[in-house]
């Protein structure tokens, strides 16, 4: 029996989704404003295991994810790089799909971007006007009513005023209530527009995933993710906004994954502490980043210390050299094997995706194998297989040995020229500039270098 926490109930539920074997489950992406760092790559992570325990369990998932191509942010970036902000947006997003393809971050089924979805958010909006639950001001902007819909704060358990004590509002001298929040924003001067009944504007951010969600999925969904700050009021907001429409309840699991701290440090771009994939990559493998943020349970904060990704790193070292020798010892079976680690592993998974506890269980289950290779026990290749077909439900060991050792033994003897050149022919390769790439890659090899492409992005190793 599958079990998760639901933010909205606080406790965990057995998991039940609407419509028997079928789950809709949408999580709330990227605003593309800027590189993408670890916590965007931990929220993909999480929901992308959720998808496949789900999946695990028998049921059949459309996965849905959005990015936010237009906001705020995003005009003041493209602005001040002088370029165009849906062209700016294009290529940041074209960017980050990459890097999480490096991290071995599979594709949800569905993905959504606001500014495809303008006349779906228009008519939505139309329909809470309709509805009495929005107005429009004198200026063009429309607002959502919070007061007119009774159950306003019952994600994040909170009244209003509450939430007007503990939440930044934005003024607007035509607002009927502080916390009322933008459905559409009329457009400022030099800002990008669509035409709507209300003059020309953009949506607001949190419309956008009411109706993508709709457009997607119809008026009810299974499951609905993100992080914990999503909680108030971007998904509070969501919450008011879809249930005013339909009169149904909009989402029946709320997951909320922890956030990011560095050093205990809240990671944020002031305090200059933020780990952006770009740097990220360089320096550390897939797997051992998957390894390290595991070992947390997902809705809990995430404290990065200086030393977790080398710890995380040797531990993936030491399981990768045994699962190389038993490969060479012994070779593996062709099929997976299951035994009783795939049991524990599976068992702690129902168990609101427990992580830290399908872990746990690889420690004593090494230090045997290893044991069972000193003592020449053939039993050692089906151990190796089960861990192998147990744990790649968490992005685990799914590499070659001979790829991951050689990444973790070589990456600290790689000179910094080599790796950016490496970097610009793989930037080259994604331009489809194949002529600078192959000279790039001369260069490389001139220097003593190969690097060698796979699915997920490249290696450097030495001649």
């Amino acid at each position: 029996m599958l079990k998760i926490y639901n933010t909205l109930s606080r406790r965990k539920e057995e998991f039940v989704p609407y419509d028997k074997d079928n789950v809709k489950m949408y999580a709330c992406g990227i605003t593309v404003s800027g590189d993408a760092h670890i916590g965007h790559l931990y929220q993909a992570m999480i929901y992308d295991i959720i998808r496949k325990v789900l999946v695990q369990n028998g049921y059949k998932v459309t996965y849905a994810r959005n990015y936010t191509d237009i906001d705020d942010k995003i005009i003041a970036t493209a602005n001040r790089l002088h370029v165009d902000s849906a062209e700016y947006a294009r290529q940041m997003i074209k960017k980050i799909d990459e890097e999480m393809r490096y991290f071995q971050v599979d594709e949800p089924d569905i993905w959504l971007k606001a500014t495809e979805n303008i006349d779906n958010i228009i008519e939505f909006v139309k329909k809470l006007i309709d509805k009495g639950y929005a107005y429009v001001t004198k200026k063009g902007d429309v607002y959502y009513s919070v007061e007119k819909f009774a159950k306003y704060g019952q994600l994040s358990n909170r009244n209003l005023d509450d939430a007007k004590n503990n939440y930044r509002i934005e003024n607007d001298e035509e607002k009927l209530n502080p916390l009322d929040f933008a459905l559409w924003k009329s457009a400022k001067e030099g800002e990008p527009f669509w035409n709507s009944p209300w003059g020309k504007g953009r949506p607001g951010w949190h419309i956008e995933c009411s109706t993508m969600n709709m457009t997607a999925f119809g008026e009810q969904i299974d499951i609905h993710g993100g992080g914990r700050d999503l909680i108030f009021p971007h998904h509070e907001n969501e919450i008011a906004q879809t249930e005013a429409v339909t009169g149904k309840q909009f989402a029946k699991y709320w997951i909320h994954n922890g956030l990011i701290k560095v050093n205990g440090q809240k990671m944020s771009k002031s305090l200059g502490n933020t780990i952006v994939l770009e740097e990220l990559r360089k320096k550390y493998h897939p797997e051992v980043v998957k390894f390290a943020l595991l070992q947390n349970s997902y809705r809990s904060d995430i404290n990065l210390t200086d030393e977790i990704f080398d710890l995380a790193e040797k531990h993936i070292n030491g399981f990768y050299s045994i699962i190389q020798k038993g490969e060479e010892r012994f070779g593996l079976p062709e099929k997976e094997v299951e035994g009783e680690l795939s049991h524990l592993v599976k068992e702690a998974l129902q168990d609101d995706f427990n992580t830290p506890k399908a872990l746990s269980y690889l420690f004593d289950r090494f230090k045997e194998i290893s044991k069972k290779l000193q003592a020449d026990d053939r039993s050692a290749r089906d151990d190796i297989k089960e861990i192998i077909s147990a744990y790649k439900i968490l992005g685990l060991f799914v590499n070659q040995p001979k790829q991951v050792l050689d990444f973790i033994n070589n990456k600290d003897t790689i000179p910094e020229e080599v790796k950016a050149l490496a970097e610009k022919r793989w930037q080259a390769k994604q331009n489809k500039d194949y002529a600078s790439a192959d000279a790039i890659r001369k260069e490389i090899e001139e220097k003593g270098f190969a690097v060698n492409d796979h699915k997920d992005g490249y290696d450097i190793v030495k001649n």
